[in-house]
């Protein structure tokens, strides 16, 4: 009997430990990879707002920032928009209680889209320190807190200026916090160190047009690679230094959803006035318009969406509910079915399963493939204008009033 009950422990210690590395943290915009994708399985796919939903909790203000999970922790930025505050916030990811609220910035309100907020850039952690961006009248304005919610730096790395408003999330490469100042002016991009909050390099965009794509880092046949789309164009830059490998012009004016990489090809979907749906080699240096579109259309392009490369399959959804599904390689579309009215929240991955979420909350799971293939539906009974975070098992969906826990309940990480 002993050695029975010796062994069954051992046995549920090894589970846990195969469960914890299993999973993955969603450290900042669209997950580890940046790309939406998670590696985890088992992943829920039926919910409802209050079926197999593990806690839900009122959110103070409003925003449409994702949330970020480390361990177990979850933040997540937001305005109170009658004190004009921006806050920071920290949630026990395993039972939703708001552990600590801080007030990074109480500025007047900016002009925006009526379709942003004064809260859409998601942060950024690097398991010791989190990272928040908002805008102060006419400045960027980057943040540093540590998990306690102590104040570590903040700065104003450069102005900015749109009329539809601010968003700009923070991507982390090595001792680096790089941001995106595509704006109606004197355009950048700038890395900051992550420890004091220096700037580092700062890159002109010499186009001057406000766009709001946060980029992937990829390496690439030995080239690091820091990719976006934005401001009348689609470049590739050395984030160690700034330095650009290689450009691309247009294919329009304005872009909001960030591109991904399937590795071989990059896949955007763009932007305003004219919408584009495209494949790009990685390969190039200079300008490489004319030689490195794989192929392109534009019929259901997506503006706000970002969408999602699913093995031999490109994913995206337009803003008005139409999506498409294509073979990556050569373009050819799939299929292309209405799915809702509309959507503002990127798509997400898991499983070998791609989940879509309407601005209404409804979000419909689709299986990759040559015909669509739903296997299942769900609603949570609130708007939803945030893109899912996948974390340990389980979906975290910030709604408009709530933030929601979608799975079993877990015991902490640590």
């Amino acid at each position: 009997m002993r050695w029975g009950r010796i062994i069954a422990v051992g046995c549920l210690a090894v589970v846990g430990l195969v469960r914890l590395a299993a999973a993955e943290e969603w450290p900042g915009w669209r997950g580890p990879r940046g790309d939406g994708t998670s590696q985890e399985a088992n992943i829920p796919t039926h919910w409802s707002g209050t079926e197999n939903v593990a806690w839900k909790v009122p959110v103070p203000g409003t925003g449409h920032a994702s949330p970020i999970v480390w361990r177990d922790r979850l933040f997540l930025v937001s305005c109170q928009e009658e004190a004009k505050e921006r806050i920071l916030l920290c949630f026990d990811r395993t039972s939703g209680k708001l552990l600590w609220q801080r007030v990074v910035l109480q500025s007047p309100l900016e002009d925006k889209h009526q379709l942003n907020s004064f809260a859409s850039s998601t942060p950024a952690t690097d398991g010791q320190q989190v990272y928040v961006t908002f805008l102060d009248r006419t400045e960027m304005v980057v943040a540093a807190y540590d998990f306690a919610g102590n104040p570590k730096w903040l700065v104003r790395p450069g102005g900015f200026s749109s009329k539809h408003g601010y968003c700009s999330c923070p991507v982390l490469f090595e001792d680096k916090l790089i941001v995106n100042g595509d704006h109606d002016g004197d355009a950048y991009l700038v890395a900051l160190d992550r420890a004091t909050g220096k700037t580092l390099w700062k890159v002109d965009r010499e186009n001057k047009t406000r766009s709001y794509s946060t980029p992937i880092i990829r390496t690439i046949d030995g080239r690091t690679q820091m990719i976006l789309s934005g401001n009348k164009c689609v470049a590739s830059y050395d984030p160690h230094d700034g330095s650009r490998h290689w450009i691309i012009d247009g294919p329009t004016e304005q872009f909001v959803a960030s591109v991904v990489f399937n590795g071989k090809l990059l896949f955007l979907t763009a932007g305003f006035p004219e919408l584009h749906m495209m494949a790009i080699r990685p390969d190039g240096s200079g300008n490489v318009t004319d030689t490195h579109i794989a192929w392109r259309t534009r019929k259901a392009a997506g503006y706000v969406p970002s969408p999602i490369a699913a093995g031999d399959y490109f994913l995206a959804v337009s803003d008005g509910g139409v999506a498409s599904c294509f073979e990556a390689s050569t373009g050819e579309r799939s299929w292309m079915e209405r799915l809702g009215t509309h959507y503002s929240s990127s798509l997400v991955s898991a499983g070998g399963l791609v989940y879509f979420t309407s601005d209404e909350g409804h979000t419909t799971i689709v299986r990759p493939g040559g015909k669509l293939d739903i296997v299942a539906e769900n609603n949570l009974g609130e708007f939803c204008y945030a893109s899912p975070a996948i974390s340990h098992g389980q979906i975290f969906f910030r709604g408009e009033r709530h933030l929601y826990c979608v799975g079993g309940r877990e015991t902490a990480s640590r």
